[in-house]
């Protein structure tokens, strides 16, 4: 913010050089960036303010701070606005269509006014921080605007159809003349907040204000506009229509709807006394009751034990005093009310944090040893290093890729009931859509590796994903992973799924049941899903994790891919859970294991996990393990049949098998997995 030396000391006790305000303010938090002098003995500074500060937007707002911090008091402005018999509510009406986002406007009335040039010394204050004065009611405004950082705004009431203000939505094609040498038109998109009289928007709220109600050198009657806005309706407003002006810099920062009247009335008493004419009586108010102040406690021994060093009881009721907490001392308790305008302040360590910048943080202790007490591993942070190491053992690259992607790369993973989050923000340009899926943005990185001639890679990321479910804004952390190895579906699909099973392993330990199937566990949502074609669904003790699968024509050709590519995203909170994994110790065989390798022609639709159960509900003694071999398909036996080759390891706890004792057991398996599974052995 640019400031006016000669401005602030108008509101201290005793003035302060420029040289005194920089160094105090810089102290205090606000960094002083440059100064110059300007016309009028005066000097211009450049004032660093940070954006929970929206009350130090303002000349009162830093001369409060300085005030605090070298034992002066404030001087508030002079209000002198006295009023007619006639009531401001007889000349204009409000309605407040948006109480939410607006949660208070006012309107008063100033009758006969004469257009003109300000004051000499009301042009020098605002020249000095750069502003061009208009005329005597504009003036007014932008003075107080930056006098108490509480933005208004003045429309000619013979310009307002039917006397009549509505703050409402803004309807879609509506439009609008912004005020301004040489601004057009626009049409508004609908849904801004805007003002409004009985036919057409008349200003944007919070950003800026009409041509068509302007003042001009005709106009007799004024209405003062004093409002609060909600920061996220000005932001939105001044974005959609690209409009940014000193007025909604500072509502984006919070304007409390209380500190709207004070303000006011010292903008109707600048306006009778550069401009003339009569006020009406009161004012036109819409808008909610106005919220509670809030009380706060400070206790004192708290404060001296945050700020390392015994700070006086009076020296910290004067600060929080000057600064207009209102402190009231019981014992080492002292309860303070924050003023409406200090909407940074809710907590004890905020009272505290304000004393002690104030003090001086220069004056805290600082020790020259400092006691460091070592912390044990974190869990958290050890799953998710031993996740990368696993997959970069297996050949998986990292990648860290922006969280944000184009519409035709978000569009494969929308579905009837889950759609995108999108970012209302020029700077995003073509990619607006926070990814609901890792494998939007790992197709996108394995598409730039090919065209730069890296053909065989495997990647894989861990972050954030975002979408919108039931209205439910949905964010969760993914382990995403693609194999886009040159290779038939088949070989792709088994590396997926080795490295997924190893992964699950490193994570919940090598004694969990892993399975996969292709319809998931009722309650299980996975964006991902939709864009894999066939899915499976991997789980860990019946409980689903997460899909894995070979990517669909319709994701690659988002992404200018072509098939096949194998994909998997995990959901890290299940895969992640009670990590890390308890161990189970088991002592080491004494005797040797005796296998056998079995081939049997099966159905297509058989799945692994339907033979492997099969074979363990048979019980055959001395069975130790069963494992995958491979499987073959081929015109000798049939399109809609495999060959499964799978492993039996058999072993004795105190003796060495012989093939004699496990010919039976493997001869009654054959029989039947011959009738339950209709398979046929190969010999």
């Amino acid at each position: 913010m640019r400031t006016s030396v000669k401005w602030i000391n108008e509101y201290l006790s005793s003035p302060a050089t420029a040289e005194e305000q920089a160094a105090v303010l810089t102290a205090v938090g606000f960094p002083c960036e440059s100064s110059e002098p300007v016309a009028g003995n005066d000097t211009a500074q450049e004032v660093e303010t940070t954006s929970n500060r929206g009350d130090c937007l303002s000349h009162l707002g830093l001369a409060r701070e300085i005030a605090a911090a070298t034992n002066r008091t404030v001087q508030l402005p002079r209000i002198n606005a006295p009023r007619s018999k006639e009531a401001a509510s007889g000349a204009v009406s409000v309605q407040n269509h948006e109480p939410q986002r607006c949660p208070r406007y006012t309107a008063r009335v100033i009758r006969g006014v004469k257009i003109g040039p300000s004051p000499a010394w009301l042009q020098e204050r605002l020249i000095a921080i750069g502003q061009i004065p208009r005329n005597n009611v504009v003036d007014c405004t932008n003075f107080v605007l930056f006098e108490y950082g509480q933005p208004s705004h003045v429309f000619d009431l013979a310009t307002l159809v039917g006397s009549e203000i509505h703050v409402r939505s803004a309807k879609a094609g509506e439009d609008f003349l912004p005020l301004g040498d040489g601004a057009k038109p626009i049409k508004l998109v609908g849904g801004e907040l805007v003002i409004a009289d009985s036919q057409r928007p008349v200003a944007l709220a919070g950003v800026k204000g009409g041509a068509l109600t302007a003042v001009t050198e005709s106009t007799k009657d004024v209405v003062i506009e004093a409002a609060a806005f909600d920061p996220v309706a000005v932001r939105r407003t001044g974005r959609s229509t690209r409009i940014a002006s000193d007025s909604s810099y500072r509502f984006e920062r919070g304007v409390h709807p209380a500190e709207v009247d004070e303000p006011a009335e010292r903008l109707v008493s600048l306006i009778l006394e550069t401009a003339g004419g009569t006020a009406l009586e009161g004012s036109v108010t819409a808008g909610p009751p106005l919220p509670p102040p809030a009380t706060v406690q400070l206790r004192i021994d708290r404060l001296n034990s945050v700020a390392g060093f015994a700070i006086e009881q009076e020296e910290i009721i004067r600060i929080l005093n000057v600064l207009g907490f209102m402190p009231r001392l019981s014992g080492q308790v002292i309860a303070c009310t924050a003023p409406p305008r200090r909407i940074d302040v809710t907590r004890e360590i905020d009272l505290i944090e304000e004393v002690v910048r104030l003090i001086g943080l220069d004056r805290i202790p600082m020790n020259d040893r400092v006691s460091i007490r070592p912390v044990g591993p974190q869990p958290e942070v050890d799953a998710v290093r031993a996740a990368k190491n696993c997959l970069a053992g297996l050949g998986y690259v990292e990648t860290v890729s922006p969280t944000l992607i184009s519409e035709r790369a978000a569009s494969p993973f929308v579905t009837g009931t889950t759609t995108t989050l999108r970012i209302e923000d020029e700077r995003a340009l073509g990619e607006p859509i926070l990814r609901p899926s890792l494998l939007a943005s790992l197709l996108q990185s394995l598409k730039l590796n090919r065209d730069r001639g890296n053909a065989n890679v495997r990647l894989f990321e861990y972050a954030s994903t975002f979408w919108l479910a039931a209205q439910r804004h949905q964010e969760r952390r993914m382990m995403g992973i693609v194999v886009g190895e040159t290779g038939d579906a088949e070989l792709l699909y088994r590396l997926i799924r080795g490295a997924v099973e190893r992964l699950a392993r490193e994570l919940r330990g090598s004694h969990v049941r892993l399975d996969v199937r292709t319809n998931p566990a009722d309650g299980f949502e996975s964006v991902a899903a939709s864009a894999l074609d066939p899915v499976g669904y991997l789980l860990i003790d019946e409980s689903v994790v997460g899909v894995l699968g070979l990517v669909n024509a319709k994701t690659l050709a988002a992404v200018g891919l072509d098939a096949p590519i194998a994909a998997a995203e995990l959901d890290w909170a299940l895969l992640a859970r009670n990590y890390p994994p308890t161990p189970r110790a088991q002592p080491l065989a004494n005797s040797p294991t005796l296998d056998r390798d079995l081939s049997v022609i099966l159905a297509n639709n058989v799945t692994w996990a339907q033979l492997e159960s099969t074979v363990r509900a048979a019980e055959l003694p001395h069975l130790e393990s069963i494992s995958f071999v491979g499987n073959w398909r081929g015109k000798k036996i049939g399109e809609d049949r495999k060959s499964v080759t799978f492993r039996l390891d058999f072993r004795a706890a105190n003796r060495t098998l012989k093939r004699e004792e496990i010919d039976p057991h493997v001869a009654r398996l054959v029989e039947i997995l011959t009738t339950q599974l209709n398979g046929e052995i190969r010999t």
